[in-house]
C-alpha cells in the first residue's frame, strides 16, 4: 500500500504518517469564529481536510474527525451590541450559515462540531489544573498561562521567546507577569456573556477552549491537528503549551498541518484587509463544485491567489470532465459506494498523489488523463476510475445534465433557458429561421452554448 507522507510542521519536514492507533485516529481542525459569514479562504481547510479525511477513511477502520466552533469570543460580542441582538443568537444564525457554506462547498458535517460555549466545564477544570501545577496564575480577575514555565514553548513555530513579540497578537497588561503570557479566563461585566469561576463570573481565552473540547472528546494526544498557517502562532503554540502541561504528556500532537492562505492583489485574504470575497456571495455566480476545484488547483499548504482566472479555469476544467462523462454514458451501472472502498480500491494515480502530502493539483492532472481514455474508447475502466477518484476530490457526484444547467450566479434560470430553446426549435419548425436566429443569439448573449444532436438541443453555460 502507497504510504501516507504528511509534512508536519513541528518538524518542518515532510514525515511518513504513522497513527497512534491504526484502529482508531484522531483529527481536529479549527473551525469558524461564527461574528460574520465567511469568506472563502476560510473554505480552504475545510476542503483540504476534507480530502485528507477521505484518504483517511478508506485507510483506518475508524477516524474521528472533529471540527470546532468559537462561538465566545470579543469580535462576536461587538458585532451583536452593534446589531443590537442577544450575543448567542448572533453566534448561532453565522454557525448555521457557515455550515450552509461548507455543504456549497461539498464539506460534509464533521464527525463532531463541538462548540466552545458548551465546554465551559471543562475549560475551568483545565484552567484549575494549570494553576494548581504552577503554569497559570490570577491576577486582577485574569487567569494567564505563564509561558516562561513551559520550556518546550516556541516549538511548534520555531520562535525564541525573544522573538515572540514581533507581529503577534500579544497584550501588553499590567495584570501579566511576563508580556509573553496569555489570558486563560478574563472577568465579564455588563453586557458581555459570562459564567461562574473559581476566579470570579467571566468568559474563556480563545486559546484554551480547543485544548479542552480536543481533551475531552479526542484524548490527551491526538494524530493530526489542522488549520491554517496563520494559526501557527500564537493560536497553536499556545494550545500546545497549555495541552502539554495541563495533560503532563510532551505529545499532545503528532502531526500539524497548515495550509496556505489565500490571496488578492497580492495581500493575504482578510476582513480586516477588506479584500475578502465571502462563499454565499459567490455561489450566486459560480456552482459549489466550482468553487472546491478551485481550492483544490494550489498545493494546500503553498498560498493560493484567488479570482477570477482561477475560476474559470476550474469552470472549463469541470466541463471537461463532465463533458467526457455525458459523453460517454453508461446507464446500465449506478456508481459504487465509494464511502465504503479501502483506498487500494481507488485509482493508483490519484492514491499516490494524494498520499504525497495532499498533492492536489497532480491528483486533478490524473482525472483529466481518465476523461481523456474515456472520451477515446481505449481504457475500459476509465469511467469508473474517473468517477472514483472525483470522489476522493469530493467532485463529479453530479448528473452530467445537471451540471451544464447549473442555474448558480445567472439572473435566467433553467427554465427560462428551456424555453428559449423550445422556442427556437419551434420556430425552426415554421421554417421562420430569423426567429431562430434571434432566438439563438440571445442565448449567445446570456452566455449559453446551444448543441444540436439528434437527441435534441443541449446546451450549458460557457
Amino acid at each position: 500500500m502507497t504510504e501516507l507522507r504528511l509534512h508536519n510542521t513541528l518538524s518542518g519536514a515532510k514525515e511518513v504518517f504513522t497513527p497512534i492507533n491504526p484502529q482508531d485516529l484522531t483529527v481536529y481542525v479549527c473551525g469558524p469564529t461564527v461574528y460574520d459569514f465567511v469568506h472563502i479562504g476560510n473554505g480552504r481547510p475545510a476542503v483540504v481536510f476534507d480530502v485528507l479525511i477521505r484518504l483517511l477513511k478508506a485507510t483506518y477502520p475508524k477516524v474521528t474527525y472533529a471540527r470546532n466552533v468559537t462561538d465566545i469570543d470579543d469580535k462576536i460580542n461587538s458585532a451583536a451590541i452593534a446589531n443590537g441582538e442577544p450575543i448567542q443568537d448572533l453566534a448561532d444564525r453565522y454557525t448555521e450559515a457557515y455550515e450552509n457554506d461548507m455543504a456549497t462547498l461539498g464539506v460534509p458535517a464533521p464527525d463532531i462540531a463541538p462548540r466552545a460555549t458548551h465546554h465551559i466545564a471543562e475549560i475551568v477544570t483545565m484552567i484549575g489544573e494549570l494553576v494548581a501545577q504552577g503554569h497559570a496564575y490570577e491576577n486582577d480577575g485574569h487567569v494567564l498561562f505563564n509561558v516562561p514555565s513551559d520550556p518546550a514553548y516556541g516549538s511548534l513555530s520555531r520562535r525564541s521567546l525573544e522573538d515572540m513579540l514581533d507581529g503577534a497578537r500579544v497584550e501588553i497588561a499590567p495584570y501579566k507577569k511576563d508580556a509573553k503570557d496569555f489570558v486563560l479566563w478574563k472577568p465579564s461585566t455588563g453586557q458581555l456573556p459570562g459564567w461562574d469561576s473559581p476566579w470570579g463570573y467571566g468568559r474563556p481565552g480563545w486559546h484554551i477552549e480547543c485544548s479542552a473540547m480536543i481533551r475531552k472528546h479526542l484524548g490527551t494526544t491526538i494524530d493530526i491537528h489542522g488549520g491554517g498557517s496563520d494559526l501557527t502562532f500564537p493560536h497553536h503554540e499556545n494550545e500546545a503549551a497549555q495541552s502539554r502541561c495541563a495533560n503532563g504528556t510532551p505529545d499532545y500532537v503528532r502531526y500539524w498541518l497548515h495550509n496556505g492562505m489565500l490571496t488578492m492583489g497580492g495581500e493575504k485574504m482578510s476582513k480586516s484587509v477588506g479584500n475578502v470575497q465571502k462563499i454565499r456571495e459567490l455561489a450566486k455566480h459560480h456552482s459549489g463544485e466550482v468553487l472546491r476545484y478551485a481550492l483544490l488547483g494550489g498545493q494546500y499548504r503553498s498560498p493560493l491567489a484567488w479570482g477570477d482566472d482561477i475560476l474559470l479555469q476550474a469552470k472549463a476544467s469541470l466541463d471537461t470532465l463532465y463533458q467526457a462523462l455525458r459523453d460517454k454514458p453508461d446507464s446500465d451501472h449506478q456508481p459504487p459506494d465509494y464511502a465504503t472502498w479501502r483506498l487500494d480500491q481507488f485509482p493508483q494515480a490519484v492514491v499516490e498523489a494524494l498520499c504525497d502530502d495532499l498533492n492536489t493539483p497532480l491528483a486533478q492532472s490524473a482525472l483529466h488523463e481518465f476523461a481523456g481514455r474515456l472520451q477515446r474508447g481505449d481504457d475500459p475502466d476509465a469511467r469508473s476510475d474517473l468517477l472514483a477518484a472525483g470522489w476522493l476530490l469530493g467532485i463529479l457526484d453530479q448528473d452530467p445534465e445537471k451540471h451544464f444547467k447549473g442555474t448558480a450566479g445567472l439572473e435566467v434560470s433553467s427554465d427560462d433557458i428551456d424555453a428559449l430553446i423550445k422556442a427556437r426549435n419551434d420556430a425552426r419548425a415554421a421554417k421562420d429561421y430569423a426567429l431562430a436566429d434571434k432566438v439563438r443569439d440571445e442565448l449567445i448573449a446570456l452566455g449559453i452554448e446551444l448543441e444540436d444532436t439528434r437527441e435534441g438541443t443541449r446546451w450549458r453555460r460557457s
